[in-house]
């Protein structure tokens, strides 16, 4: 009899401790990735912009005179 005490003894933490385990899923996502990729271009557009009025400001001296 105490044979099987000792042997549930020792079985019954085992089984509660394997249990307890917690689980780790690494799944792949349903939906796509989508990258939001907002970028400003306004400052190539003044740029432009700029060298076109330095461009007519060269041509034309006598605009803001």
């Amino acid at each position: 009899m105490t044979q099987r005490r000792l042997l549930f003894a020792i079985l019954l933490p085992a089984t509660l401790a394997a249990a307890c385990s917690p689980t780790v899923k690494v799944e792949a996502p349903r939906e796509p990735i989508t990258v939001n990729l907002n970028i400003r271009i306004e400052h190539e557009v003044r740029v432009k912009v700029e060298r076109d009025v330095e461009a007519l400001l060269e041509q034309n001296p006598e605009l803001f005179e």
